[in-house]
């Protein structure tokens, strides 16, 4: 690999401190930085295995500045730094999620900018309008709400309103396009569904897979939220170990790359409604909750997203690899193993 120096922002969160791990596992020799503030609950606790791994952390934030005036030039940028909750600045405080995944990546374009550094960009499904989403015909299966479509590729059309949080994103890919075409940055965006796995401290509405398994460890009462209760809303899911895969090709084929969009996810074939996750989760943790059900859609929810990856497929020769179940599984097992620590920041 042609990169020595490589910054990771939110080098402390789940996708982060997991691609910073994967990287210097199989690049020892690069100098792999994350840089993180630290504000989501639980990613401190990542702060250990990234000194394990040999991984230099800065505690920084990228709305400020001056916390990007490194002491080393870097030439690689993985760009995993976002409020990444979907119901942020939906109530009267919009300015965290706009300062956050707007400013702070134009902060972040910059640095590359200064150090002609290439970019990696993870952006979200959720640039796509909801309200176009919900209108994709389905029929009810007895777990399920079904699509008749693949997927939505990168052609689906992007007007109409997306939420803060993607809104916020999709600003943040036009002007990172811009800065490719002005600066000559070589960048690849990568609009992810729901990334999932060990690491992941999962909340209702950020990391729901994660957050149903802890929910069924744990033995804690949750809720069917929308839809009519019950729980055949439907997201494909990806394992983070598949996610580095596809980033380590994008890795080894920058050159080639000019601000090119891929969606990435697990696709039909790696998906899950709640009520199929509910079921896995009893059969891997053998615990049965409470589940109660709230008839009344929740603000820019959907009823089914799949994502469609035949780009990344043609590109770079990448599918994902690990099934739901899998992922499930991986993230039960790290539970039990980090079982003292989880408990206290879940309760």
């Amino acid at each position: 690999m042609k990169y020595k120096n490589i910054l990771v922002t939110g080098g402390a969160g789940f996708i982060g401190s997991n691609l910073c791990c994967s990287l210097k596992e199989k690049y020892p020799q690069a100098k792999i930085i994350a840089l993180d503030n630290l504000k989501r609950r639980g990613s401190e606790l990542n702060l250990g295995r990234l000194k394990a791994a040999g991984i230099i952390f800065i505690h920084g934030d990228i709305r400020c500045p001056e916390d990007l005036v490194l002491q080393q030039k870097i030439d690689l940028m993985i760009e995993c730094s976002a409020e990444p909750s979907v119901l942020a600045g939906t109530g009267d405080n919009p300015a965290y999620i706009i300062n956050t995944n707007l400013v702070g990546t134009i902060n972040c374009l910059e640095l590359a900018r200064k150090n002609r550094a290439d970019l990696i960009f993870l952006s979200t499904s959720r640039v796509y309008p909801y309200e176009t989403i919900n209108q994709i015909k389905t029929k009810e299966s007895a777990t399920r709400f079904e699509w008749r479509q693949k997927g939505i590729g990168e052609d689906f059309p992007l007007a109409g309103p997306k939420t803060l949080y993607g809104a916020t994103k999709l600003a943040s890919e036009l002007i990172l396009q811009e800065y490719c075409a002005n600066y000559g940055i070589k960048a690849v965006i990568n609009r992810c569904g729901v990334v999932a796995g060990p690491w992941q401290f999962g909340k209702v509405d950020q990391g729901v897979f994660t957050f149903w398994m802890l929910a069924h460890y744990f033995k804690k009462n949750i809720a069917y939220i929308g839809y009519g209760g019950k729980g055949k809303q439907v997201r494909d899911l990806l394992h983070v170990d598949d996610l580095f895969c596809l980033i380590d090709r994008q890795i080894r084929s920058m050159d080639k790359l000019n601000a090119q969009i891929y969606n990435i996810g697990g696709g039909r074939k790696v998906s899950l409604s709640l009520l199929e996750t509910t079921k896995l989760c009893q059969e891997i943790t053998g615990n049965r909750i409470n589940i109660a059900r709230q008839a009344q859609n929740r603000f820019g929810d959907l009823k089914v997203y799949l994502s469609d990856c035949r780009k990344a497929e043609r590109d770079f020769g990448w599918q994902p690899r690990k099934s739901s179940e899998d992922i499930l599984i991986d993230i039960f097992n790290w539970i039990r193993q980090n079982e003292r620590q989880l408990k206290a920041s879940f309760a």
